[in-house]
């Protein structure tokens, strides 16, 4: 296996550090893919791996403005690593966050949900009574697109792998508030025009799969629609008929959530407006984690494995 679970010694704590017990961090698709050298940024290894979680503050270093012991704190940058019981980290990679909020939100809070709202805000003006189609809409981040679209009265089309349990799935996808929740296979069907008799064509679409998917997807959005790739789990590159473009002239753009992040690295005003968002959707209960799965550090090899399953339906949490 790639994993041990190793004592290692904390750094002393130096003045602008702060000292953090970790209290709960999940495993992503993206956290494997970097320990595996298949992601866009790989760490040099060995490394501590997690790019996500929740820890409380316990000591702070004579010039550490922003956060006091007992503080929680999230990860303001990727590849902080996550997965350990304590660390000692710079002041300006961690981010305060409320502490009276669900230890399982605060721990995925800093990857999903920044991902789905940033896709719903920067790339089309939506206003309430529009729509979204997104695939994977069962992943963490189609949890939150759902969940944060329905705060702002924008109807979401949420497309799942058909699969044993699926009548599970969509009762728990229209519990968060999805509209509609289809297969993959229904995309093509003819039943698709009944969906647009109650709502407006989507004017955004977000892909995480690729492949098949895309293509199918790309049929139901509105011209000069968009169409935002975030993932590939299908590891099938992304196809656009050419009809789509000459006669629909729909936008296809990207989003990576780190490359985000850099590129507003000095502009902290976006970051707490989104953080603020966020943190008010929990409080009001609008925003829940995803189902998850607590297990305890030691088991770290069977919560991996789950982890890399297929139709994982349940995000497998370290607790620390």
């Amino acid at each position: 296996s790639l994993f041990r679970l190793k004592d290692l010694e904390l750094a002393q704590l130096g003045d602008s550090d702060v000292h953090v017990k970790m209290l709960a961090a999940p495993i992503n698709p993206a956290d494997i893919n970097m320990i595996q050298g298949t992601y866009a940024i790989l760490s040099p290894l060995p490394t501590v791996g997690g790019n996500e979680g929740v820890g409380e503050v316990l000591e702070v270093g004579r010039h550490v403005a922003t956060l006091k012991p007992g503080d929680w704190v999230i990860p303001a940058v990727t590849g902080l690593g996550t997965w350990r019981t304590q660390g000692v980290f710079p002041e300006e990679v961690l981010l305060k966050v409320p502490s009276d909020m669900p230890v399982l939100s605060a721990a995925t809070l800093s990857v999903n949900p920044c991902t789905a709202y940033r896709m719903l805000a920067d790339f089309e003006t939506l206003v309430p009574g529009d729509s979204v189609i997104q695939n994977g809409a069962n992943s963490g981040v189609g949890q939150a697109v759902i969940q944060i679209a329905k705060a702002s009265g924008i109807k979401t089309i949420n497309v799942v792998r058909d699969r044993p349990d699926l009548p599970k799935l969509v009762e728990r996808l229209m519990a968060l508030g999805a509209d509609h929740v289809i297969t993959e296979d229904m995309l093509r069907k003819p039943e698709m025009k009944d969906i647009f008799k109650s709502i407006p064509k989507p004017r955004l679409a977000l892909n995480c799969v690729g492949g098949k998917s895309t293509t199918e997807m790309l049929r139901h959005l509105q011209p000069k629609g968009t169409m935002v790739t975030y993932g590939g789990m299908s590891k099938q590159p992304v196809m656009v008929p050419v009809s789509a473009f000459i006669f629909r002239d729909v936008r296809l753009r990207g989003f990576w959530m780190t490359q985000w992040r850099k590129e507003h690295a000095q502009d902290q005003e976006s970051l707490a407006s989104m953080m603020d968002a966020l943190c008010q959707l929990i409080r009001k209960g609008q925003l829940t984690a995803p189902a998850c799965t607590e297990v305890p550090l030691q088991d770290y090899k069977a919560a991996l494995e789950a982890a890399m399953k297929p139709f994982m339906s349940s995000k497998q949490i370290l607790l620390l």
